[in-house]
C-alpha cells in the first residue's frame, strides 16, 4: 500500500484544522468549544448566522403527528439579534401546538442516520411564495440555508442550520458536502454536547445549577472548590453532586468520566 503524498485539499485542512481546534477545549469549556464550531462553519461557508439544536422523540405520541413525536430541546443561535431570536421562539412555539410548516415536516422525516439538504432542493418552488420562508427567512434577513441531521441514537438527533443573506448566491451542493465532511467527524463531539446536558443517557435532564457542578467535576474540581467557585455551601454542591450521579446511572467521579470516553453503555 503506498500513500499519498500529493497536496491536500485546502478546504479539507480547515476541516482538520477545526477537528483539532475542538478536541483541544476542555470538558468544561463545552459551550465555548460550540460557539467555535458554528463560528467556523459561518466562515468557511461564507454564512450570515448559524443555528444548532437537539431534538428528541417523545416516549408517547399520537398517530397523526405530522413530526412522528419529534420536539426540540435545546436551541442554540450563533448571533441570536432580537429578530432572528423571536424567529427561533416562535418556531419553537409552533412545534407544540401541532400548526407545523411543510419544511418542518420534512426536517424530521425519514430515519437516516445522517442527513445533508439544500433548502431549495427540498422544497417545492410555492413554499418560497408563502409565509413560513417570509416570516422566517426574508423578514430576519435570511435567504437560504443548507443542514444537517445526525442521528445519536433512535430517540436524539442533531439539527444544524447555515443560513446566507440574499447577497450572498445559494449553496451549492459542493457547500453541502463541506458541510456534511465537517459533521461526519464530528460525532464525539456532539455526544460530549449532549452528554453536558444530561441528554443521551441521563435519565432525566439536568438543571442549570447540576450542569455548572458537572463541567467542574469533569473537570477535576473537587467538591469544595467547586461550591467556593459557584459561592454555594458545601451541602448544597454535594446534593448537585448526587442528583447527577443518580441521573446518569454511575456511583462515583471516575464512572462519571467514563460516559465521556464512551467506555458505558
Amino acid at each position: 500500500m503506498h500513500l499519498s503524498t500529493g497536496p491536500v485539499d485546502p478546504q479539507n485542512q480547515e476541516v482538520y484544522a477545526l477537528w483539532d481546534q475542538l478536541a483541544d477545549f476542555s470538558v468544561a469549556d463545552g459551550d465555548a468549544a460550540l460557539t467555535h464550531l458554528l463560528s467556523a462553519l459561518r466562515t468557511m461557508l461564507s454564512a450570515r448566522n448559524v443555528l444548532w439544536g437537539v431534538i428528541v422523540r417523545l416516549p408517547s405520541r399520537k398517530r397523526t403527528d405530522p413530526l412522528l413525536g419529534w420536539r426540540p430541546r435545546l436551541v442554540r443561535v450563533l448571533d441570536p439579534i432580537p429578530a432572528v431570536a423571536a424567529s427561533v421562539q416562535k418556531q419553537y412555539d409552533t412545534l407544540w401546538s401541532g400548526n407545523v410548516d411543510l419544511s418542518q415536516i420534512l426536517s424530521t422525516s425519514g430515519d437516516e442516520p445522517f442527513r445533508v439538504r439544500l433548502l431549495f432542493e427540498a422544497l417545492p418552488p410555492e413554499w418560497f411564495e408563502g409565509e413560513h420562508y417570509r416570516r422566517h427567512y426574508l423578514d430576519v434577513g435570511f435567504a437560504d440555508s443548507v443542514s444537517v441531521r445526525i442521528a445519536l441514537n433512535e430517540d436524539v438527533r442533531i439539527r444544524l442550520f447555515v443560513f446566507r443573506d440574499a447577497q450572498a448566491p445559494r449553496f451549492s451542493a459542493q457547500d453541502g458536502q463541506l458541510l456534511g465532511f465537517t459533521m461526519r467527524g464530528l460525532r464525539w463531539f456532539l455526544r460530549q454536547q449532549l452528554l453536558s446536558h444530561g441528554l443521551l443517557i441521563a435519565n432525566a435532564a439536568l438543571t442549570p445549577a447540576e450542569r455548572r457542578v458537572l463541567l467542574s467535576l469533569l473537570d477535576g474540581h473537587a467538591e469544595k472548590e467547586i461550591a467556593q467557585k459557584f459561592g454555594q455551601s458545601p451541602n448544597t454542591t454535594h446534593f448537585h453532586v448526587k442528583s447527577i450521579y443518580a441521573k446518569f446511572g454511575v456511583r462515583n467521579r471516575a464512572a462519571l468520566a467514563a460516559l465521556w470516553l464512551g467506555k458505558l453503555r
